[in-house]
């Protein structure tokens, strides 16, 4: 198993941000910012899969052909080699925790298909 994440990385994208809370062997925590209108890619992962739970905001939630809304509390399990995105619809920050769970943790791990930031 390889992670190659550690406590307290963080990132800022064209979407908002991601900073790494906790992380172990097969394991991986990152709390996850979405601006106000803010879009991740149309993307699926091989080697793991992730438990993503809603902490403040309203998500608007593709996974596979189903296009869930899920606000803070709710929370959704994407498995592995499932196409998913979130995107936040509000004027207001959207956060979720999100919990990685898999034999390879690393962000080469993303096969994108559509990004409206022009990474696909």
């Amino acid at each position: 198993m390889a992670n190659n994440y550690a406590r307290g990385q963080k990132d800022t994208r064209p979407w908002g941000t991601w900073e790494v809370v906790d992380c172990g062997q097969g394991f991986c925590v990152k709390q996850i910012n979405v601006k106000p209108q803010g879009i991740l890619s149309l993307q699926l992962h091989h080697y793991r899969s992730e438990h993503w739970i809603i902490v403040a905001g309203t998500a608007t939630i593709t996974l596979g052909n189903l296009e869930l809304i899920k606000n803070a509390g709710e929370n959704v399990f994407i498995p592995s080699e499932t196409k998913h995105r979130i995107r936040n619809d509000s004027d207001k920050m959207l956060t979720f925790i999100e919990v990685q769970v898999g034999e390879n943790l690393d962000e080469n791990d993303i096969v994108r298909y559509e990004d409206k930031y022009g990474r696909a």
